[in-house]
């Protein structure tokens, strides 16, 4: 099983404060269509392809790899993405929290598992030292944050 987490503060010293809203609106984008957030290439296709009230669903080609993920928002609060098919199976949540100074967080957390391989094999552990080394969500946190500031100030968001 593979468990990885990181918080960012939304709002370091120097960077153009974002509000809850803001980093919201930044969340649901990348989750309706990565591209926009991911570095150039990475994913060549992000398509919603069924909506309801409580969730949607994504089909999306992200790192040469076909996947399918079922989305469920929490308002200014909670993006979960449940791993329906592709490599890996379990959960991926994005998460606006608050520090004890009431300062804004980003933080992401996973529940993983990869599919159809043995569980704390040799391609699990590679994957939860990806997760945990300094390119991995960490940085697409920063990254994410990043992007939402130009889009803000592009008048997008």
């Amino acid at each position: 099983m593979i468990y990885s987490t990181a918080t960012v503060p939304v709002n370091p010293q120097g960077e153009v404060t974002l509000t809850r809203e803001q980093v919201w609106a930044g969340l649901v984008l990348k989750a309706r269509d990565a591209r926009e957030f991911l570095p150039a290439g990475l994913c060549t296709r992000c398509d919603v392809t069924e909506e309801s009230p409580t969730h949607f669903v994504r089909d999306a080609t992200i790192g040469g790899k076909e996947l399918r993920e079922i989305i469920t928002l929490e308002a200014l609060r909670k993006v979960t993405f449940f791993q329906a098919t592709g490599p890996r199976e379990g959960a991926i949540i994005n998460e606006i929290v608050e520090d004890a100074e009431q300062a804004l967080q980003l933080r992401f957390y996973c529940y993983l598992g990869l599919r159809d391989l043995a569980p704390d094999g040799p391609e699990e552990r590679a994957e939860q030292a990806q997760f945990d080394s300094e390119q991995g969500y960490r940085a697409a946190l920063l990254s994410t944050l990043q992007r939402t500031r130009a889009l803000v100030a592009q008048g997008r968001l």
